[in-house]
Formats: C-alpha cells, sequence, structure tokens
C-alpha cells in the first residue's frame, strides 16, 4: 500500500526527486538517511502543475497530523471557490486572476471524503473559505454535510458578507457555528476604493443580522494599510463598546498580484499604541493555537485581536493546513509547496493512501517562514491570496 501511495504521491508532485528504498520505515528525516536508507534518482514524467514539495518525510510519528516540530493540526481550512465578487487591492490585482477549469475543481462529494479523512485524524475545526464561499452555488448542501460529520466540533466561515444576510440563517441551521466577516472601513466610499467593487450597506446588513441571530464568535478582520484605513483603527475598536464582536485587525501581507509594499505596512505594535492613547486597552487570554492577541477595553462587551504575522509570527503554535478548491493541500500560507489530493482520489488512492500522502506532506511543514522580506521577494513562487482561500 505504502508504495502505490508513493506512486500516486510521485504523479501529483511531477518532477525529478530522490525516491528511497525500504528497511526500517517508509520515509526519513535527511539526517537519518544514511543509516536507515539506500537511495536512487529516479524521473517522473512533469505533470502541467509541477510542485515543489521535498520527500524526505519522518512517518516515525504515529500521528498522521503531527509534523516533526511537535505541532499537531486540527483545524483545516477549505477553499470551496476561487471566485470572489469583490477584488479588493491586497488579495488580487485589480483584472482578477485566471481561474480553474471547473473539471479541476474538487466536487462536493470529495471536498466532504477529504474532511471526514481529515476529521477521523483529529481535526476538529474545518473553517470554509474562498474566493468568496457564498457564491458557491450548492454552499448550502455542502455545510450540511460537513456539518454531519461525527468529531467535528467548529465549522466555520470567512466571508466577505456581500450577499450572506440571505443565507446566514439556512447555514446556521445547516451547522455553521463561527463567523469572521471581512471589513477594511466604516467609510462607504472608501469601501468602493478598498474593494473595487460597492456594497458596504449589504456587509453592514450581513454584520447586523449575525449580530441579531446569536453569531457568536462573530469576527471582523481588518486588514490594516497605512495611509488607506489606519486613520480609522480607534472606530474599529469603538465599535466594540456597542457590540458582542471581535475586530482583528491584520497586517498586510504581500501575495502575488497584490499592491503589498513597506509603505503600506503598520506593524502590531503601532497600532496597539494608536489605540492606547485613546482606550485603556488590556490584554485577555489567549487559546493555545490562537492566531490573534486580544485585547478588549474594561467595561466593553466586543473584543479587539492583532494577527502580526508579519512582525511577530506565530508559526511555533500553527496548526494549520489548507485545502485549495483544485484539491491542492497547503501546509503553511506562506510557502509554495503543494500536493494534489484530487489527483490522488481521481486515480483510485483509498483513504489510507490519501492518509499516507497528507502525513508525508504535514512531515515537511517547515518551523516557520522566513519573515516579511523574504516573503515579499518569493511572492511570485506562491499563488494570489484568492486561491489560497483567505
Amino acid at each position: 500500500m505504502a508504495h502505490r501511495s508513493l506512486r500516486l504521491l510521485n504523479n501529483t508532485l511531477g518532477r525529478t526527486f530522490t525516491t528511497s528504498k525500504w528497511r526500517n520505515s517508509f520515509f526519513s528525516r535527511s539526517s537519518q538517511v544514511s543509516s536507515k536508507l539506500e537511495t536512487e534518482t529516479r524521473r517522473v514524467p512533469i505533470t502541467e502543475n509541477p510542485l515543489r514539495l521535498p520527500l524526505l518525510a519522518n512517518l516515525d510519528s504515529p500521528q498522521t497530523l503531527s509534523d516533526t516540530y511537535g505541532r499537531f493540526h486540527n483545524y483545516l481550512r477549505i477553499s470551496v471557490t476561487e471566485r470572489c465578487n469583490l477584488r479588493c487591492t491586497y488579495c488580487m490585482a485589480e483584472e482578477g486572476v485566471p481561474l480553474s477549469p471547473q473539471e479541476k475543481l474538487i466536487t462536493t462529494e470529495e471536498i466532504v471524503r477529504i474532511a471526514r479523512i481529515f476529521v477521523q485524524e483529529g481535526v476538529d475545526k474545518i473553517r470554509l473559505t474562498g474566493g468568496e464561499p457564498t457564491v458557491r452555488k450548492d454552499i448550502l448542501e455542502l455545510v450540511r454535510e460537513l456539518g454531519r460529520i461525527p468529531g467535528l466540533k467548529t465549522l466555520a466561515m470567512t466571508t466577505n458578507g456581500l450577499v450572506l444576510h440571505r443565507k446566514l440563517e439556512q447555514l446556521m441551521e445547516s451547522g455553521l457555528n463561527m463567523l469572521n466577516v471581512s471589513l477594511d472601513t466604516l467609510d462607504p466610499d472608501k469601501f468602493v476604493r478598498i474593494a473595487r467593487r460597492p456594497g458596504f450597506e449589504h456587509v453592514m446588513k450581513s454584520i447586523r443580522t449575525a449580530i441579531d441571530l446569536g453569531v457568536q464568535p462573530l469576527k471582523i478582520n481588518v486588514v490594516v494599510q497605512k495611509g488607506i484605513n489606519d486613520n480609522e483603527i480607534c472606530d474599529f475598536v469603538d465599535w466594540t463598546r456597542r457590540d458582542p464582536i471581535e475586530v482583528r485587525f491584520i497586517e498586510y501581507m504581500p501575495f502575488d498580484g497584490n499592491t503589498w509594499s513597506d509603505d503600506l505596512f503598520v506593524p502590531y505594535q503601532q497600532m496597539i499604541s494608536m489605540i492606547k492613547q485613546h482606550f485603556d486597552l488590556q490584554r485577555s487570554k489567549d487559546g493555545p493555537n490562537n492566531t490573534s492577541k486580544t485585547y478588549q477595553v474594561p467595561g466593553f462587551p466586543g473584543k479587539v485581536g492583532f494577527i502580526s504575522s508579519m512582525s511577530n509570527h506565530f508559526c511555533g503554535s500553527c496548526n494549520r493546513l489548507r485545502l485549495m478548491a483544485d484539491g491542492s493541500l497547503k501546509v503553511c500560507l506562506f510557502g509554495s509547496s503543494e500536493v494534489s489530493l484530487r489527483d490522488i482520489l481521481r486515480q483510485g488512492g483509498t483513504n489510507e493512501q490519501l492518509m499516507e500522502v497528507i502525513s508525508m506532506a504535514v512531515k515537511r511543514k517547515m518551523p516557520s517562514h522566513g519573515g516579511m522580506y523574504n516573503i515579499d521577494a518569493n511572492k511570485k513562487l506562491n499563488r494570489p491570496m484568492v486561491l489560497i482561500g483567505g
């Protein structure tokens, strides 16, 4: 079985690499190769999408979703579509991005099958992303099927909120129990400049609908850009005076096709300093794998968080994996390595073979990304954010 999994992985990766003859384990870390394995170079046919995943992995860990740095991954983010009804400057180029043909995208049945495997191996949180997940025609059916998976505790969604108010109640009835809405400004005119589309009133309607329906937690994602919306940071904090929301300020990150530059970057410590000039901001306790550093103004029902991916990364506690709309598994947001689970499925791979390939990919995960300047220099090797899944 393991040999067939290797062949499936080889076909998926489509590049020249070093494979290994068996002795005591399937794969091993590079430092153990000389004592356990003899190696031989093998040519694999080049596919239409060459990937860059190193192949020497340590499968000694009993847990499929544990990497070689002791991180267990119990959180899967699934991009359910590449399409989006906005064109946000920090996410993609104004003209959009080339979309995959429909036959290259994974189906609802394939998503559910893959999700079941991950939950079986310990994932208890799934987040649906995009693109914009609410534009997927069968999003209600997909949420309903995922919500039925035994062992899944949290089914979340990140959305731009443009059409959410039409579907939110049904989504919650189908199993959705956590929600993040992206909103980068409280100014309707500025919304158009950032999103390159109108729709501010619709997003606010969706947020109000979520509050009225009692969605908890309800998080508002704000990508902060210097000279564009950093002057609204305190306005967002003041919003937490009225509503039980968590506003999360996100450091601007470089991806292929966006407008990132040093001139637009605002580190989270600078945001905190700005807020403390007007509010008594107090640190709150974070969960063990939180990406956000959480604060609260005493007496306010809402909270404030900071996602410092660039200035103070949280890679050491990362528990997240990403499945993209074309079925590629990505173990790090900023990494270029991917492996196609779609191809393995469509070549007749079994669940056990999928688990082996997933485990190999997880065990290739690096300890951390290389910092914001390294990310910026290499962003052309990565996908645009809209294709990765926000």
